[in-house]
């Protein structure tokens, strides 16, 4: 039966989760899965957050994506490492994908691992890849509606990037009904308004990057990193 097969994926990909978990905690890094919609600015965030954490410790890149290697390209620079996986029909990335990827990263030299996965709303909150944090990020050209059309990712996230907050203006958007569907779903995640063009909500953004390494990669990290 099609519910059977669907539970069946679904705990397979929580055991290679597991095991890509572990990894990254005897590693000392944070691991954050970004998700959001195609074009709510995964990439640009990446591009400004990297060399803001440089004084922290390096960054490494996962970039998920159909077909190119654009993304990837764009943070080539400025990321310690950076590794692509084309997904070709996949709308999202499993577990068993990151873990392919993990040998060729030097993950022990570096104190961040973000995974860019796929632009979609739908399917990447259910597919644990490992990480310690989903941050969602969701964009003021989207509408203010998508939190309660798309329950199961806002549900599971960490923290929520409210991005392209300095085109508010020139949409109909209501603030107040993002947050209060956000809070329905789920009353801790943070809702941060956030500009890469402005630098908004960037401090914020940061500190909370930080605070989270402490908590929860903690004296591992310390220690491998030392």
């Amino acid at each position: 039966m099609k519910i059977n097969v669907v539970k069946n994926v679904l705990q397979a990909n929580d055991i290679v989760a597991a095991k890509n978990r572990q990894v990254f905690q005897e590693a000392g890094v944070l691991a954050v899965n970004l998700i959001s919609s195609p074009g709510s600015g995964k990439t640009t965030l990446l591009e400004k957050t990297i060399p803001a954490l440089a004084d922290q410790g390096p960054s490494i890149v996962i970039v998920g994506d159909l077909q190119t290697t654009r993304d990837a390209e764009r943070v080539a620079d400025s990321a310690f490492q950076v590794t692509q996986i084309n997904t070709g029909m996949s709308c999202h990335l499993y577990a068993n994908q990151i873990a392919e990827s993990l040998p060729g990263l030097e993950l022990a030299q570096a104190y961040f691992l973000f995974i860019e996965n796929v632009g979609n709303l739908v399917c990447p909150g259910e597919f644990d890849l490992g990480e310690n944090l989903k941050v969602i990020l969701l964009s003021i050209p989207e509408g203010d509606d998508k939190v309660a059309k798309y329950p199961t990712v806002f549900r599971a996230a960490d923290m929520v990037l409210l991005t392209k907050i300095d085109l508010l203006g020139a949409f109909s958007y209501d603030l107040a009904r993002v947050e209060n569907d956000l809070r329905k779903l789920n009353p801790t995640a943070p809702l941060v308004p956030f500009s890469a063009t402005t630098g908004q909500g960037m401090g914020e953004w940061l500190g909370w990057l930080a605070e989270q390494r402490k908590t929860k990669v903690g004296a591992q990290a310390r220690f491998i990193h030392e």
